[in-house]
């Protein structure tokens, strides 16, 4: 469009124009000249620029008007705040395009859709030139209007996103930074539409967006256009790819969970609404919005994307990626791109644990969602259902209150920023509320389905966003505490440290403590939260005449083909996410572990597992896997482990055996799982043997001669040498692993280890508790040690002084 003085083609634009057309459409133009020969789907479009801005602006005379509306407003008072950007608003709404303007802006607008006024929809998308504010990346700072079509709209559609500079959060903003409201302008990108309003579309980021994980990409997807999921009107699918295998052609997609998905954006059908939003159909809410290769075209995208961005700025610059599919052609799209802002930014020198320290707690828990950050907060409950935006400003919202009610939009932000937490019913972990919250660093739960209804006005609550990706709301003040440690200051030792991570929910949290490892991974956990119904029950619950459990099977599988299938990838991604976390350190996952009673409780239970006196001793761990009630759900389980060993490359899980208690029956084992495609050295696969039966230890040579290293598991070698049931009250006094009697097996079995050249390392509770347990181990010469994430830091302390006067006595 050369010539031009307030447009220009979208694919002119570059990185060094952010003055003249703003960031997003910077970026965008950028792609359009380096990314999309590389075959990524940029769809085209023209810029207005920011000097058509300010030409508006003074041709209308608008900008003494608008400095003195804001220099005669108290904006600290929400009312007064609220008049004052309605005023500013109303003006530039009704101020006029000189005739130049207007003549460049439908040619080009006419130039992108050809005759196809009445067909062709448009995006209206705003684009701030300020983009390093430190209130810039606020989501939803300026506004985008969609299906747009016919000049009229168009330009009034422009105007709009003019006005949008001065919504209230934006006034209060850039007078809060002492910034001048002109010294920001405002670009407006006119792009053509993907039909994704009957296909699917959705955010994308590469980096995990709760702790900061640099080697994922996170997807949410869901049906319609996007802009429900930003707004947090839905809850999305989510999907997760660990790049570095990616990049290698793994198929490394480790995360993938059904949203609801509730209702979706499409054109509009009733005259003069651009889009409506309607009911997702039943059948399309129960399934993925994304196969499989979609996932993985998108990932490598969203990775290409910044690499460039990297190598453009000189420093890692994880990015914000707006997508959409073609509901007609079935292609896919990037629409928009921005960095990243908020965990990019955050030092990871600093290892920062809230706990919850309430014993009672459980009976506490109000009601559950989708963690935002990893903190807690209590306060008061400020209902805020039903309330109208324009009466946002009427509202005695306190500073240490807790936000409740349906979802968010920008209109929200002066509140929020007063809000000890926020809790939505709407929303996943990309929507307004989620990316508001962790930039104003407060928890927030979103995604609750029924918090409003739940949670009454003044009530107190505390919000726990630091038990994994699930966040709870307890009823009342809980007690917690906040404890901060800086990981430089952790000495250097000899003895590696590995973690015990129970949920991969916290895997990512924990990526960047400097761990060797993963040395206890339990499947049951993930099986008992994830999979949730009883794996026999799972494979023959057609059989047992329970139309219940049935119906509860069938709505649990939505998304997935079989049973089976849902078996296999639920715990294949539970696995996967603790793997990829600690990739390429060793990651140790223990095969599952239940006793009878455990397993009874799960849907389904009551038809498969006996009754016994006592389960702790009873039928568990690998007397389970080659028996032939069993054998098929231990089938289920290799299978998993193969598929994140082979098809998503993560070669660093091992596993383990578990209450092993003879040689034959490991040789048994051995024998089960190479019928289900798993064999000891088979792909550098290792097998390591749980060692907490005395057997273990007495006949240490003989099993050593059969597996690649011990584990031992002190919690139940405690039990079984001290002859107590540790799940019994009444003999608890004598439960302690640090008697004699235990650490005299424990030296026999590090003796025989090495004696056989097997590593040796520990995953039982006791280092985690007793730091004078760990000084025990690492004397013995220990290979590794498996502690708790809460536990690490005391750990690490400890061995170093052991280690110290380990090293004084051999120099003496």
């Amino acid at each position: 469009m050369k010539g031009n003085i307030f447009t220009m083609e979208l694919i002119e634009a570059s990185i060094e124009d952010i003055d003249l057309v703003g960031g997003k459409n910077a970026s965008l133009g950028e792609m359009l000249q380096k990314i999309t020969p590389l075959g990524v789907n940029i769809p085209d479009g023209f810029i207005v620029t920011s000097s058509a801005y300010f030409q508006f602006i003074k041709d209308n005379g608008l900008e003494q008007q608008i400095k003195n509306i804001v220099e005669q407003a108290n904006i600290d008072q929400l009312k007064a705040l609220s008049s004052c950007g309605n005023q500013i608003r109303q003006l530039i709404q009704n101020g006029q395009f000189s005739s130049q303007m207007e003549t460049e802006i439908t040619g080009a607008y006419r130039k992108l859709i050809g005759d196809n006024e009445d067909k062709l929809g448009v995006a209206v998308r705003s684009s701030a030139t300020a983009e390093d504010l430190p209130d810039a990346s606020f989501a939803g700072q300026q506004d985008t209007f969609l299906n747009i079509r016919g000049t009229g709209k168009l330009l009034i559609a422009i105007k709009n996103c003019f006005a949008s500079l001065f919504t209230d959060r934006a006034i209060s903003y850039r007078e809060s930074f002492d910034f001048g409201h002109f010294n920001i302008g405002l670009s407006v990108c006119i792009q053509k539409m993907v039909r994704s309003d009957i296909g699917v579309s959705g955010v994308a980021f590469s980096i995990d967006t709760e702790s900061g994980f640099k080697d994922a990409v996170i997807i949410n997807g869901s049906y319609g256009l996007g802009e429900m999921i930003v707004q947090g009107a839905i809850n999305p699918d989510e999907f997760i790819v660990y790049k570095p295998l990616l990049k290698k052609g793994f198929k490394a997609i480790i995360e993938k969970k059904l949203g609801k998905k509730q209702e979706q954006m499409v054109y509009g059908v009733q005259q003069g609404k651009a889009v409506e939003v309607i009911r997702t159909p039943v059948k399309d809410a129960k399934r993925f919005c994304l196969t499989d290769r979609q996932i993985l075209q998108l990932s490598n995208w969203v990775m290409m994307i910044e690499a460039y961005y990297t190598k453009l700025k000189g420093h890692w610059c994880p990015m914000d990626v707006e997508w959409a599919v073609d509901g007609i052609t079935g292609e896919l799209f990037i629409v928009q791109a921005r960095p990243e802002t908020i965990h990019s930014r955050n030092k990871v020198d600093y290892i920062t644990e809230y706990q919850i320290n309430d014993t009672e707690r459980l009976q506490k828990i109000i009601l559950t969602g989708v963690a935002v950050g990893n903190k807690i907060a209590s306060g008061r409950v400020h209902n805020l259902v039903g309330l109208e935006k324009h009466l946002i400003h009427e509202i005695n919202f306190l500073p240490g209150d807790i936000m409740v009610t349906e979802m968010t939009d920008p209109d929200w932000e002066p509140v929020m920023k007063k809000a000890a937490a926020i809790i939505t019913n709407k929303g996943g972990r990309t929507c307004h509320a989620a990316i508001v919250a962790r930039e104003l660093g407060v928890p927030a739960i979103v995604g609750c389905d029924n918090a409003t209804e739940i949670l009454k006005t003044s009530e107190e609550i505390t919000v726990s966003c630091a038990e994994g990706e699930t966040g709870i709301v307890y009823r009342g003040r809980i007690a917690f505490t906040k404890k901060e440690h800086r990981i430089s200051d952790l000495p250097e030792i000899n003895t590696p440290v590995m973690m015990n991570i129970g949920s991969p929910d916290i895997a990512f949290r924990y990526a960047h403590y400097p761990a060797k490892g993963v040395g206890l991974a339990r499947e049951e956990f993930i099986i008992n939260n994830y999979i949730k119904i009883h794996p026999l029950a799972l494979l023959g619950h057609e059989y047992l005449g329970d139309a219940g459990l049935t119906t509860l099977i069938r709505e649990t599988i939505s998304g997935y083909e079989s049973e089976e299938q849902y078996f296999i990838e639920k715990l294949s991604y539970g696995i996967a996410k603790i793997a990829a976390a600690y990739y390429p350190n060793k990651v140790v996952v223990r095969f599952s572990d239940f006793k009878t009673n455990e397993y009874y409780n799960m849907p389904g239970g009551k038809y498969f597992e006996p009754a016994e006196e006592n389960p702790m001793i009873g039928w568990r761990g690998a007397s389970r896997y080659y028996s032939d009630v069993y054998k098929a759900a231990f089938g289920m389980e290799c299978k998993a482990i193969k598929n994140v060993r082979e098809n998503m490359g993560l070669d660093n899980v091992i596993v383990m055996i578990p209450f092993c208690r003879t040689v034959d029956e490991l040789s048994l084992v051995y024998k089960t799982m190479e019928e289900f495609g798993l064999k000891r050295g088979q792909n550098k696969l290792e097998v390591y043997l749980m060692a907490e039966v005395p057997s273990n230890v007495i006949l240490a040579e003989q099993f050593a001669e059969q597996i690649d290293g011990f584990s031992i598991g002190s919690n139940d070698l405690t039990q079984l040498i001290l002859g107590l049931d540790r799940d019994s009250s009444l003999v608890a006094n004598l439960y302690n692993e640090r008697n004699d009697a235990v650490k005299i097996m424990i030296s026999s079995l590090i003796r025989s280890a090495k004696k056989m050249n097997v590593k040796v390392g520990i995953c039982g509770q006791g280092p985690s508790d007793y730091p004078d347990f760990a000084q025990f181990l690492v004397e013995e010469g220990i290979d590794s040690i498996s502690v708790t994430p809460d536990s690490f830091m005391k750990t690490v302390n400890a061995i170093k002084e052991i280690e110290d006067k380990l090293a004084v006595k051999v120099m003496g």
